[in-house]
């Protein structure tokens, strides 16, 4: 038995492991310096649910009519028009349509959605088509994509809608196809986004492939190591073409160029791997480089460029680290392994910018002049507290914290706030106890605006130019 100097002196080494892992970027995101602020309103607000607010997470534009559409968790999809008035589309949830939507946690409910490109075009093969990816409580049916757990949580549907009139007010089609089913093995971590690469030409090997983000599976630390397993779905970027039938199941295509295809011990649909929890995707329309945002396990948050191929490291690294499980990260072992792709941009947990708990969210390179303070410059957000940072999109940095600068809301007050402090003035102003986070979203409008979504009071806010 060890003695009590022994242990003691063993107690004190941990704890300053600890203490030296678990805070990899000691000089804190400046607060202050190069600030941007910007106007905000508010652009529409969606009805409640239940008697709470909507759950939004994600907002994207329909082609063709150019128009917003906002998702709620619960599983509707509506339409906001110019003037800022939404109406339901489709409501997934209601049982005619089969899918047994799961939105019983905030993790859980409608993912992500994406509208094929070809959507508005008459006689192309993916007019009138987008796709949901949501979690379901229908678990009867055997999955695609299944992992060694012995009590699975539920499953994620990937399913493909098919609308008669693209202009009609509402979803007109008829019930959903299914294209790929997986077995969830925990309760979190579920799908990431899905999105189809916006700056494809027709003309291009990309253009209708569908990308599906899909996390490590669940609960802490990839417990089933799934996220380097080449052999399994998940902690992946999966690429199909929705309109294919050479997937396992004959509902979806695996395109010929995908990274893996013929390799042997690698599912054919990865186009990346290594990935926590996938939260969004962006394309660079100077570049088009594509890249992601990933929630980190305790330590680091990152955004990652994505290219065929590419290994995020989880989780064998979190950000630029070595992950080591219960201890956080070795920061001793920065970016030692030259077949990893490292984050461009990452920060940490116990920066001092952070009160609560610390998730990175959105995705947006702002190219055009919509918000000419925010052109030419990647955005990405703090999930729970609202913060909404930036960097040069043409000077990336190569990973840490240092580049990263804020971005501010002028409401009219004169007072630059966080998302937060809108959405608890919002609170109060109703009369409620304000919530302590926004699970914010970020998304682009078809004219190149921003807006800002979130969980806790069913307002669409749009971003505007203070010059």
């Amino acid at each position: 038995m060890n003695s009590l100097p022994t242990c003691l002196a063993l107690l004190g080494w941990s704890l300053a492991v600890l203490a030296e892992t678990r805070d990899p970027f000691p000089k804190p995101i400046e607060v202050e310096q190069d600030v941007i602020v910007v106007g905000i309103e508010e652009f529409s607000t969606l009805p409640d649910i239940g008697g709470a607010p909507a759950q939004m997470r994600t907002v994207i534009v329909e082609p063709g009519s150019g128009q917003l559409l906002v998702g709620d968790m619960a599983g509707i999809i509506y339409r906001i028009d110019e003037e800022g008035s939404a109406t339901p589309y489709l409501d997934m949830a209601d049982a005619k349509w089969g899918v047994a939507i799961d939105a019983s946690w905030r993790e859980e409910g409608l993912e992500s959605f994406a509208f094929h490109p070809q959507f508005a075009q008459r006689a192309t093969p993916g007019y009138g088509k987008f796709y949901t990816w949501l979690d379901s409580t229908n678990t009867q049916k055997a999955a695609d994509f299944s992992t060694d757990s012995d009590a699975p949580s539920h499953h994620l549907l990937l399913v493909e809608w098919t609308a008669k009139a693209v202009d009609a007010d509402q979803y007109d089609g008829g019930a959903p196809r299914e294209l790929i089913r997986l077995e969830q093995p925990f309760r979190n971590h579920n799908g990431g986004a899905i999105a189809f690469n916006p700056v494809a030409k027709p003309s291009d090997a990309d253009f209708g492939k569908l990308y599906v983000g899909v996390g490590d599976g669940g609960s802490g630390g990839d417990p089933l190591k799934l996220g380097q397993d080449m052999g399994s779905a998940f902690g992946k970027i999966l690429r199909i073409d929705p309109l294919g039938d050479n997937g396992r199941n004959g509902e979806y295509g695996i395109p010929r160029d995908n990274p893996f295809v013929g390799q042997a011990g690698a599912l054919p649909e990865i186009y990346a791997y290594g990935l926590r929890n996938p939260q969004q995707f962006a394309w660079d329309g100077d570049s088009g480089d594509m890249m992601t945002s990933d929630i980190g396990q305790g330590t680091v948050e990152e955004v990652s460029l994505v290219a065929a191929g590419d290994n995020l490291g989880w989780s064998d690294w979190e950000g630029s680290f070595r992950y080591l499980s219960a201890i956080g990260v070795d920061a001793d072992d920065v970016r030692s392994d030259a077949d990893v792709r490292y984050p461009f941009v990452e920060y940490d947990h116990t920066d001092s910018l952070f009160i609560r708990s610390v998730a990175v969210t959105g995705l947006q390179v702002v190219r055009g002049d919509a918000i000419p303070e925010l052109q030419d410059l990647i955005l990405f957000g703090e999930l729970a507290l609202g913060e909404l940072f930036y960097v040069d999109a043409d000077n990336r940095p190569n990973g840490g914290q240092a580049a990263i600068r804020r971005v501010l809301f002028d409401d009219g007050s004169g007072e630059p706030k966080t998302l937060l402090q809108l959405v608890q003035e919002k609170y109060v102003a109703r009369e409620k106890e304000p919530p302590l986070r926004t699970d914010m979203r970020v998304g682009a409008g078809p004219s190149g605006e921003i807006y800002l979504i979130n969980k806790y009071d069913g307002i669409v806010r749009r971003l505007l130019s203070m010059q």
